[in-house]
C-alpha cells in the first residue's frame, strides 16, 4: 500500500476541503396535495404516499 512521503499540513489539507459545502436540497411543491417535498422523492401526506402527483399507496386501502 503506498504512503504519503511527506506530511500534508493542516492548512494545505484544509484548502482542498474547502470545495465541499452543504447545499439546501430543491424543494418541489405538488400539485395535488401542496405538500413541500423533495425532488424525486415520495412523500407522506395524512398517511398516504404520493410520487409525482399520483397516490401510490393508501395507508386506508390497505387496512
Amino acid at each position: 500500500m503506498a504512503h504519503p512521503k511527506r506530511k500534508i499540513s493542516k492548512t494545505r489539507r484544509d484548502k482542498r476541503r474547502t470545495h465541499y459545502k452543504a447545499e439546501a436540497p430543491t424543494l418541489a411543491t405538488c400539485q395535488t396535495t401542496g405538500e413541500v417535498h423533495k425532488y424525486h422523492r415520495g412523500y407522506y401526506v395524512d398517511g398516504d404516499l404520493y410520487y409525482k402527483g399520483k397516490l401510490v399507496y393508501s395507508k386506508a386501502a390497505a387496512e
